[in-house]
C-alpha cells in the first residue's frame, strides 16, 4: 500500500474487511497512513439490525468491521456485512471493498459513478472483446497484427491485447477516446476491420460465451442437441445449460463413461471398443 501510494492515483484492495484475526487490509491502510483506527458505533448499530432480521444475535467478533481508520468515507455494502472504506492522502485515493464478488462488484460500480467518472468528464477508456475459436494465437496474430498496427496513432488511438484462454483465442481492444460516442464508432469499425480479415473463426464481438452463441444459432434454426458424453463427465450439458433458456434446444444428455454404458446408450460396437480401445 505504501508503495502504490506514492505514485498511484487510485489505488483499490479488495478482501479482507471481515470479522476474523486475518482480515488485515483496515489495518494495514491505517499503518500505511499513519492514522488511528476508531469503532463506528453506527456500522455496529447497523451489523446488529442486519443480523437481528436474520433472527441471530450479532457475534462480538463482528465489531471488528465497524473499525474505521481516522478520517476515512464508509462506502454502503448492500449485500454484505463489510463495508467498503475510502480514503484520500493529499492527491493520492486508497479504496478498500470486500473480497466476495457479489459484494464488491456493485460497490466498484457504485464507487467509478459517483466518485471517478465525474473527474472524468466523459473521458476514459473503451474496451471491446472479440472470441476466436479453432485457430492457434500465433496464427490469428498473423492475421490480426497488420490490422490493428495500423491504429496506435489514429484520432482515438486503439491499443490490442491478444490473450490465449482455454479453448479461445482473445483480442482485447481498448481505445482512449473523449467520450463514448467517439470510442464507439472508433471500435465499431475496427471490430469490423478484424472480423473481415478473420472470417467465422470469430464467434463473438459482444460478450457472448461459445455457448450462448451455439444455442442462439439452434433457437434460431429451430433445432435441438443432445449430448452423449463420456471424459468430460457431462461438462458439456452443463455449459449448454448454463444459459438462460436453453431448455429451447437443449434436449437430453447423457455421461457413458463405463465401457459398458458406451456400448448400451451411445450405440458404440463392442468390437471398436476392443480394438481400439475406448478412448479412440
Amino acid at each position: 500500500m505504501e508503495s502504490a501510494l506514492g505514485w498511484a492515483d487510485l489505488t483499490v484492495v479488495t478482501g479482507g474487511l471481515g470479522p476474523t484475526e486475518d482480515d488485515v487490509t483496515r489495518d494495514a491502510a491505517a499503518r500505511a497512513l499513519g492514522i488511528a483506527l476508531d469503532i463506528d458505533e453506527s456500522i455496529v448499530d447497523r451489523l446488529r439490525e442486519r443480523f437481528a432480521r436474520r433472527g441471530m444475535v450479532m457475534p462480538d467478533i463482528n465489531r471488528r468491521q465497524a473499525m474505521v481508520p481516522r478520517g476515512a468515507s464508509v462506502l454502503a455494502n448492500p449485500n454484505g456485512t463489510a463495508p467498503g472504506l475510502w480514503l484520500e492522502t493529499g492527491s493520492n485515493a486508497l479504496a478498500l471493498l470486500p473480497g466476495p464478488p457479489r459484494e464488491m462488484k456493485p460497490m466498484l460500480e457504485a464507487l467509478i459513478a459517483e466518485r471517478l467518472a465525474p473527474k472524468a468528464q466523459g473521458r476514459g477508456l473503451f474496451r471491446r472483446v472479440l472470441k476466436i475459436t479453432g485457430r492457434a494465437e500465433s496464427d490469428v496474430d498473423a492475421q490480426a497484427a497488420p490490422v490493428y498496427g495500423r491504429w496506435t496513432s489514429g484520432t482515438v488511438p486503439i491499443s490490442t491485447t491478444i490473450l490465449a484462454v482455454l479453448g479461445q483465442i482473445e483480442l482485447h481492444l481498448t481505445a482512449q477516446a473523449s467520450d463514448q460516442l467517439a470510442a464507439d464508432a472508433a471500435l465499431d469499425a475496427a471490430v469490423q476491420e478484424l472480423h473481415t480479415a478473420l472470417g467465422p473463426s470469430v464467434y463473438s464481438v459482444d460478450g457472448r460465451s461459445l455457448e450462448a452463441v451455439v444455442g442462439d444459432l439452434l433457437r434460431a434454426q429451430r433445432m435441438t442437441i443432445a449430448v452423449a458424453e463420456s471424459c468430460t463427465g457431462g461438462l458439456l450439458a452443463s455449459r449448454l445449460t448454463d444459459v438462460p433458456g436453453s431448455s429451447d434446444y437443449v434436449d437430453r444428455g447423457v455421461v457413458c463413461y463405463s465401457n459398458q454404458a458406451k456400448i448400451d446408450l451411445a450405440g458404440v460396437p463392442e468390437t471398436l471398443i476392443r480394438e481400439h480401445g475406448a478412448g479412440s
